[in-house]
């Protein structure tokens, strides 16, 4: 599934940024080797990025 359309960025590498340490959607643009452009996607990394802290948290404890 596409996250950024515009930049062609799927769920995967979005995932796999996050996972090499990606904390923002800037820096899932940067490992993805893209730029912003319209900004819809950036509200569905900030989700994933959130899920992926949570689910941190948990594995923590």
């Amino acid at each position: 599934m596409y996250v950024c359309n515009c930049n062609g960025i799927r769920e995967r590498e979005v995932r796999a940024a996050i996972e090499s340490g990606a904390t923002r959607p800037v820096e899932v643009f940067r490992a993805c080797d893209s730029k912003v452009q319209c900004a819809r996607c950036v509200c569905d990394m900030r989700k994933m990025l959130g899920e992926y802290d949570e689910a941190m948290r948990y594995a923590a404890e």
